[in-house]
């Protein structure tokens, strides 16, 4: 009885604050960010990388474009030319980026950028007018000619701060240009899926690292969005019971949580949607140049601070930007800005950069949504259980949970040598990958230590471990290689609901993804 009327408070305070605060980990977070969708970064992935004889390298993927229907044509997602797209590496501690990988795009038309035309009209009356598809016939993988635009893209590495260190460009060992592939139009267009992802592989590059012994890779592409998230029902006040209702995930045999939440994945909202992937391996060797051989790493889009539009746009000339690059995306961990920090500090937390972080600080010491779901339901709970909980929010304050969690990282497993606070996800080198096929989806709290917060895999199941975080998961033991280990950061006094098996019901794992670079899955087709 006792252990049913735990999971009813924690079913009404994690209904509240979802309904609060609906997660799409960083798909439009920010009320600024929505104005600029192709600079939304809406995924951050950083992990030793586990496709086999690639040990030795680590895999960080930037995702962007958020809620991309397959079908957005004619022009579906292409990427900002005049911004600038970062991945940053800070491997001392200071939270300050040490080596940033930038990427800057060019769009471009086919036939030196007046497009294909065709030849309208009789033989005493003819024009040549130009098409208005991205592409006028089949493509494929040998045989790209009917394409009527293209993607390139340079790719830079900063060492020391992106606004001042030393920028050398990195060059693909075949000596060609990076190009991006055209987006899943449809069948048509480019065959099956397998046909599309042999089309798309032709876009995976090496490129030379000056003192790296080996190379990296690189490629930007469509992806399926690899995000999984219970979005339509969440928004409908949490339209469902989000504990577990089966004994165990996927059980099917309703031992839970009576009328809980059971995973499917028609609980995924994201289904149908694809992002645009900005994907690097780079050998662990080539990051960890200084420090304890941890390495914090996040992403952030740029913009020049002026852009002035062309009244009379054409191709390539719709506007002129200049002044001084202005970041207006960031991204390390997923929820931060979605499930910490306050609306009236979104835009800023975009805008910022790690070594200011203690400027949110209090949002993780003392933060204010599980106080504010107390206040509004304490009562509500009590008198429907005929109990006297004195709180339903965890009660250790400073919330040393959440500032371990988000700002310090775990000592011994992905905490750099020097420890600024700030913002960032932590990934530990030293620790080995594990196949797809054992990973947890539940990274460390799931006896996985290769897997989030160390890090984080696109398998992980970062919803579920960020809602049972926030209400108090760290301040029980977590099984550490077999054996419950209590983390001495708060008890489970301090937690009322850290132990209850929240989800929204929406399953992920890695066999949903590819056990290969550039490891998410083959976007989903416009068109069948």
């Amino acid at each position: 009885m006792k252990v049913l009327k735990i999971s009813l408070i924690a079913s009404i305070v994690c209904s509240t604050l979802l309904g609060a605060n609906a997660f799409a980990s960083s798909h439009r977070e920010a009320p600024n960010i929505t104005r600029f969708p192709t600079l939304d970064s809406t995924d951050f992935y950083a992990f030793n990388s586990y496709e086999a004889g690639r040990e030795d390298y680590v895999t960080l993927i930037a995702n962007y474009i958020p809620l991309q229907d397959a079908y957005g044509g004619p022009n579906y997602y292409a990427m900002d030319p005049a911004a600038v797209y970062s991945i940053h590496i800070d491997n001392d501690g200071d939270a300050i980026e040490d080596l940033t990988f930038q990427f800057n795009f060019t769009n471009e038309l086919a036939n030196n950028n007046q497009g294909i035309a065709l030849t309208v009209g009789p033989a005493d009356n003819q024009r040549s007018v130009s098409v208005p598809l991205k592409n006028i016939g089949g493509i494929t993988a040998a045989d790209q000619s009917a394409a009527n635009f293209s993607e390139s893209y340079e790719l830079t590495l900063v060492k020391g701060p992106q606004n001042s260190g030393s920028a050398t460009a990195l060059t693909n060992t075949s000596g060609a240009m990076f190009h991006k592939p055209l987006d899943y139009i449809g069948n048509k267009s480019f065959g099956d899926s397998s046909a599309y992802a042999s089309y798309a592989g032709q876009f995976i590059y090496e490129f030379n690292l000056d003192g790296c012994a080996s190379p990296g890779k690189v490629f930007v592409g469509q992806r399926k969005d690899p995000f999984v998230v219970n979005l339509g029902k969440t928004f409908d006040l949490v339209n469902y019971v989000p504990v577990e209702g089966d004994s165990a995930p996927g059980a099917g045999d309703q031992g839970g949580f009576p009328g809980g939440i059971t995973q499917s994945v028609d609980n995924d909202d994201l289904m149908d949607k694809n992002v645009t992937a900005i994907s690097i391996e780079v050998p662990k060797s080539c990051l960890t140049t200084q420090g304890n051989g941890t390495i914090g790493a996040w992403t952030t889009a740029s913009l020049p601070q002026a852009r002035i539009l062309n009244p009379n746009a054409k191709v390539g000339k719709t506007e002129v930007n200049g002044g001084a690059l202005t970041q207006v995306s960031r991204l390390g961990n997923p929820l931060v800005n979605e499930l910490v920090i306050g609306l009236k500090d979104k835009d800023t937390f975009s805008t910022s950069h790690p070594k200011d972080d203690t400027q949110f600080a209090d949002y993780v010491t003392h933060p204010s949504l599980p106080e504010l779901l107390n206040i509004l339901f304490k009562d509500a709970v009590n008198q429907t259980l005929g109990t006297n909980i004195e709180t339903l929010a965890p009660t250790n304050f400073p919330r040393t949970d959440l500032v371990t969690a988000f700002l310090t990282g775990f000592a011994g497993v992905n905490q750099l040598e020097m420890v600024t606070p700030s913002e960032m996800l932590r990934l530990n080198t030293g620790i080995p990958a594990k196949s797809r096929d054992m990973q947890s989806a539940f990274g460390v709290a799931g006896d996985d230590l290769a897997g989030f917060p160390n890090g984080r895999r696109p398998g992980d199941d970062v919803v579920d471990i960020a809602l049972r975080v926030v209400m108090g998961r760290l301040c029980y033991p977590i099984p550490v290689n077999g054996t419950d280990t209590d983390l001495g950061i708060c008890t489970s006094d301090d937690a009322s609901v850290g132990n209850v098996p929240f989800t929204d019901g929406a399953p992920v794992d890695a066999t949903m993804m590819m056990d290969h670079f550039p490891y998410l899955a083959t976007p989903l087709s416009g068109s069948k």
